[in-house]
């Protein structure tokens, strides 16, 4: 098993609470061997049915698992769940980082709906995060590629209750920003651009911690599903990610 991922006695008593137990008629084949193929397919970037039958049973388990659990949103509630046990720490990072979109996930119609967008560098999809200063996201979010920042940086934040301080870079240095933060009870800790005539001053002791952000999503990509998206559905990928984030971070 030393090749193969497994949910520890310790992880499995974190998450088994947390499942859908609304099963009607036939009994859910064993969710924690179920489960632990779904994260080693995920983890080590591998067909479906390259998962050893002998240590998760079948392929089609696995996948039908994983795409019905995503279309309900069951992933993305368990990582909420488990985000939300600590409650909302004083200082949040918010940044983004943007995922390379293969051709096997790119065909598909209504790219735009489904988080997929063209930059210089070919299709992409950006994914936006809120995290701690423990590198533990709290909040996650998927656009195209070529979404700007700040455009949906409210619609991160506010997924959080306020917190005392909000660490960006100078992509967010946006005077509504700034000011709805602020409104919040936040102090944004966000550096001006060099080209504004007015500079504001931040905390620069504070940001110097904003690297915590930059490892958050290193180490998301060591996840080879979440460093190339494959999945042409943004349920799908959404799913992926909610799976890499409570894996790593939250069990």
């Amino acid at each position: 098993m030393a090749d193969f991922f497994w949910f520890s006695d310790e992880q499995w008593s974190r998450i088994e609470p947390l499942l859908p137990c609304d099963t009607r008629g036939i009994p859910r084949v064993d969710d924690r061997r179920v489960l632990s193929g779904i994260v080693h397919a995920l983890k080590s970037g591998g067909r479906w049915g390259d998962c050893p039958e002998h240590v998760y049973g079948p392929k089609k388990t696995l996948y039908n698992r994983f795409r019905r659990w995503a279309d309900k949103g069951v992933w993305e509630r368990i990582f909420s769940d488990l985000a939300g046990i600590e409650g909302v720490p004083s200082k949040l990072f918010i940044d983004s980082s943007c995922i390379k979109v293969h051709r096997t996930a790119g065909g598909a119609k209504g790219a735009l709906a489904h988080g997929i967008g063209t930059t210089k560098g070919g299709r992409n999809t950006k994914l936006h995060a809120v995290c701690d200063d423990k590198g533990r996201p709290h909040v996650l979010l998927l656009t195209p590629g070529n979404t700007h920042d700040a455009k949906v940086a409210m619609l991160a934040i506010n997924a959080v209750p306020p917190s005392q301080y909000l660490v960006a870079d100078k992509g967010y240095n946006s005077n509504a920003l700034r000011l709805w933060l602020m409104e919040r009870g936040t102090t944004p800790v966000i550096p001006s651009k060099s080209n504004r005539k007015v500079q504001i001053d931040h905390d620069r002791a504070i940001y110097r911690q904003r690297n915590v952000i930059e490892r958050m999503f290193c180490r998301f990509k060591d996840w080879r599903r979440v460093a190339t998206r494959f999945d042409r559905n943004i349920k799908t990928f959404m799913a992926t990610i909610a799976i890499a984030a409570l894996v790593t971070w939250w069990l």
